[in-house]
């Protein structure tokens, strides 16, 4: 668990980054040594953006390969202006942003012996998963239960998020789970 002054300087990192990325179309420079241990650790992030509460970027990594800093600044840049589903982020509403960061705790491989089985370990509102099958992958945040009530819901919409049809199946499936610490 972060530190709530830890948390505020992520949250006011994200913010900074988006901010130097409209002036220099590129995320803010970090220097490590300037941040607590604790933010230097390797973690990976989600950085959420919302405008008015609707969704206005999301970018993370699932695996985690750098420092925490590093992921939050480079994540919201990322979700500024490189998330494909939106238009870049314009100077008029950067001071409507809202952010939200998911920092992931690492997943773990679950073992099922069908999709019964698998639907019945997942935790709603707790875990947020990640499928890999065909050379596809998707993930959902544990925020997507906020509008995914129940596990077979979730379940069928990260397969056609990940590409795949609500109705696939195959013994190559491999889910993952994870949880996250909610940073706001």
């Amino acid at each position: 668990m972060l530190e709530e002054s830890h948390k505020q300087t992520l949250l006011k990192l994200a913010a900074a980054s988006i901010k130097y990325g409209l002036d220099h179309s590129k995320p803010l420079p970090v220097e490590l040594r300037q941040y607590p241990d604790e933010l230097q650790h390797t973690k990976a992030c989600f950085v959420t953006l919302q405008i008015h509460q609707q969704l206005r970027g999301c970018i993370g990594t699932l695996e985690a390969y750098r420092p925490l800093v590093t992921d939050v600044v480079e994540n919201a840049f990322a979700a500024a202006f490189q998330d494909p589903r939106f238009n870049p982020v314009q100077n008029n509403e950067y001071e409507l942003l809202h952010y939200h960061i998911s920092v992931l705790n690492t997943p773990e491989p679950m073992s099922f012996s069908s999709e019964e089985d698998l639907l019945q370990q997942i935790r709603p509102g707790v875990d947020g998963l990640i499928l890999e099958d065909l050379g596809r992958r998707g993930t959902f945040l544990p925020s997507v239960w906020e509008s995914l009530h129940t596990p077979d819901e979730f379940f069928h919409h990260l397969k056609t998020k990940a590409g795949l049809s609500p109705q696939h199946w195959s013994t190559s499936l491999k889910v993952y789970r994870y949880t996250v610490e909610d940073i706001e």
